[in-house]
């Protein structure tokens, strides 16, 4: 389900939201300018993307200290791994990948920030973006895999956003084979089962890690970053909400 737009209406401007999205844009755009380039580490030749990407992604055996000898000859030593857990949040691996974080970023923070008021969103978003990566450092403590993406603080966002609008509405698309489906759905559907997929996915990742796979989607942080969402918003949120446009058509006979 890709949701497109939804029935809720901010009473202030989301300047920390368009921020957000503004300064994940850049570094994706940063990234684009290292294609082509390449560097030399530990006597092996890595593209600059993929040095930057192992430098401020979350490695997890970095935060655990359990990379094995050769990798970190390979990849030589990094910044802070703790301050990956920030730094990578704002680091996507692929137009796609940015693309779809920052469409449910645009649709969903906008309303969790009227919500909360801007430095305590953009406190919010920054803390569950952590704790999404820990989540998935203790899922996969020995990775060498750098973790990137806004999703763990985006699916906290998401949490958020079902605590304090569980009766609004997202307009979504739901592509049927080829043939595209559009439809309104309540937002604790849509949000309930996006996060059991994430659950799901989750689980089976940890089945094929059992008979060798391995899985290409952080899907712990996913789920770390939505509990946290659930359990944080409380603190977080003030009486002030967004309106609900369809709420008041109802009542006003329009439409």
């Amino acid at each position: 389900m890709i949701p497109l737009s939804d029935s809720l209406r901010s009473r202030s401007t989301p300047f920390v939201n368009y921020a957000l999205i503004v300064l994940n844009v850049a570094v994706f755009i940063y990234e684009l300018s290292l294609s082509g380039n390449s560097v030399r580490v530990g006597g092996q030749t890595l593209t600059a993307t993929d040095r930057f990407m192992f430098d401020w992604g979350t490695v997890a055996c970095r935060v655990t200290d359990s990379c094995p000898l050769l990798f970190d000859r390979a990849f030589g030593t990094a910044p802070n791994p703790w301050l990956t857990l920030l730094s990578a949040t704002f680091i996507h691996a692929g137009l796609l990948h940015l693309a779809g974080n920052m469409l449910f970023l645009w649709i969903f923070g906008d309303n969790v920030e009227d919500a909360m008021g801007h430095f305590a969103y953009l406190l919010f978003y920054l803390i569950v973006g952590v704790i999404a990566g820990l989540a998935q450092v203790a899922a996969s403590p020995s990775s060498t895999i750098p973790a990137v993406g806004a999703s763990g603080a985006i699916a906290g966002v998401m949490a958020a956003y079902l605590v304090l609008y569980p009766g609004a509405t997202v307009h979504v698309l739901i592509p049927i084979i080829i043939i595209p489906w559009f439809t309104h759905l309540p937002a604790f559907v849509l949000v309930a089962v996006w996060f059991v997929l994430q659950v799901i996915s989750g689980v089976g990742e940890l089945g094929g890690r059992a008979t060798g796979g391995e899985g290409g989607v952080a899907w712990f942080a996913h789920i770390g970053g939505f509990i946290a969402g659930l359990i944080l918003v409380w603190f977080f949120r003030t009486r002030r909400r967004s309106y609900d446009v369809r709420q008041q058509h109802d009542r006003f006979g329009w439409g």
